[in-house]
């Protein structure tokens, strides 16, 4: 018999059963739900609602379920929906009608929230240390860097000269960001629903700061309501997880083309490529194409959660049981792809000479030229014009900036002088770039520096 079964008449149809049930995707909240409800029966009785030995024998019963189903001897029954009934069933079935008083003062509804809260709380953590085990492996590949030369781009045409290891920095700024956004959450949902019973708590004197402090957080809810209808906090953490991914995705676009023959800027370890089942010669870049795609996985759950609670009304609503698998897919995809893209862009190999090659055409110092010019004091928009034409005459006899003799340069302006070529060498056009946050070298061991500094803090 159903837990709630008093009110109805007839048995619940199998296929509603099976169409209500959750215990399919919410078992893995086993190890929540049961701290949930030891510190729950602690406070009965300790409020004096239940008797302190019926509190311990609860406790002692349900350690007793969560080290079976850690040692995998229970089975979970559909009768009883989700994880929730699932335990306390099996704890009555144990100890017997101490059992059935575990439920006093509670509802389901603070029951999943609190359990689904605490399991957000204990993920955050292990995906922010991924994003710090990543930035890693971008210092590591920055320092090795610091002097490859490459092009930047806007459009995706080369456009001025900068680093690898500028480069690398650009992202692992991302992924800063990403970690803040994350502790952010971490800090807003860092407030325990228990106590708030269905929606208007309850006439028992729980103490719901008690309860919190056993669970580990910082204050209980502030409103009974909002705390079995928010699901605030599992949308901002999917929020931010389709931020990151959309991180991770953009680099994904740049290894894939990095890679390619047209670019060959990167070599990736035979470990993290695949072949190919009909072309011999083929090494595909599979983590980041499987990366990309499973960012949309992510994305999806983040609109699949705000279209379920867009039209709700207070309180809770069964829609919010797909609240779950949403949240479980996004934490468990980003989860997979954070370690194996890391280990991917650890051991792929820089080819600094096809960088520098591809450095050396497409007029990226064009702009460089211009502040040349500048500089002997032609207003800007004038150089820009002069090395409009330079580049233009370039492009028809095959040349570049750098091969133009003087007198080249001096057909279109005499302000040009012999000085022209050191201005013009593709590593004083990175390296006079010193303005913070520029490619200089110094200033990228100055960005280096501030992300050694901000995973340090965090580990």
């Amino acid at each position: 018999m159903k837990l709630w079964a008093g009110r109805f008449q007839k048995e619940t149809d199998t296929l509603v059963n099976d169409f209500n049930s959750s215990i399919g995707f919410d078992a893995r909240l086993y190890k929540q739900d049961i701290t949930g409800s030891m510190a729950h029966a602690a406070m009965l009785g300790k409020q004096g609602i239940i008797e302190e030995h019926e509190a311990e024998k609860i406790i002692e019963g349900l350690k007793a379920i969560l080290a079976d189903i850690e040692d995998d001897k229970v089975e979970f029954s559909l009768d009883n929906e989700d994880i929730h009934m699932n335990i306390e069933a099996m704890l009555t079935q144990r100890i017997g009608d101490a059992g059935k008083r575990l439920h006093t003062a509670r509802s389901r509804n603070d029951q999943v929230a609190v359990d689904t809260r605490l399991y957000t709380k204990e993920e955050i953590p292990v995906i922010i240390g991924q994003v710090l085990d990543l930035e890693k492996v971008l210092i590591k590949k920055a320092k090795a860097n610091l002097d490859t030369v490459m092009p930047g781009y806007t459009h995706l045409q080369r456009a001025q000269p900068t680093t690898f290891a500028h480069y690398m920095m650009a992202y692992a700024n991302m992924f800063k960001r990403d970690v803040t956004r994350l502790e952010d959450c971490l800090e807003r949902l860092d407030e325990c629903p228990l106590g708030a019973g269905a929606l208007a708590t309850s006439t028992y004197p729980v103490d719901r700061f008690a309860t919190a402090q056993a669970l580990g957080f910082k204050k209980p809810t502030d409103n009974s309501m909002d705390s079995v209808s928010d699901r605030d906090y599992a949308i901002e953490l999917l929020s931010a997880l389709s931020i990151l991914m959309m991180h991770l995705s953009r680099f994904s676009e740049e290894i894939v083309l990095w890679c390619s023959w047209e670019f060959k800027y990167v070599d990736l370890d035979d470990a993290y490529s695949t072949g190919s089942s009909i072309m011999p010669q083929k090494k595909n870049p599979d983590v980041a194409e499987l990366v990309r795609g499973k960012t949309g996985r992510v994305y999806g759950s983040l609109v699949t959660l705000l279209t379920v609670m867009k039209a709700l009304p207070l309180a809770y609503n069964k829609d919010m049981q797909e609240d779950k698998e949403a949240l479980f897919d996004a934490i468990d995809t980003v989860e997979l792809c954070l370690p194996v893209f890391g280990a991917m862009v650890d051991t792929l190999t820089v080819r600094p000479r096809n960088m520098a090659k591809a450095a050396a055409g497409g007029f990226i110092n064009a702009t460089d030229c211009a502040d040349y010019l500048t500089k002997k004091g032609l207003p800007f928009r004038e150089a820009y014009m002069i090395v409009g034409r330079l580049v233009n005459m370039c492009i028809k006899t095959g040349d570049t900036l750098d091969t133009l003799t003087l007198k080249d340069f001096r057909a279109i302006s005499n302000l040009f002088d012999e000085d022209v070529y050191d201005a013009l060498a593709l590593k004083t056009c990175v390296n006079e770039r010193k303005v913070y946050g520029g490619p200089a070298k110094e200033s990228v061991q100055k960005q280096i520096a501030l992300i050694e500094e901000f995973v340090t803090a965090r580990q």
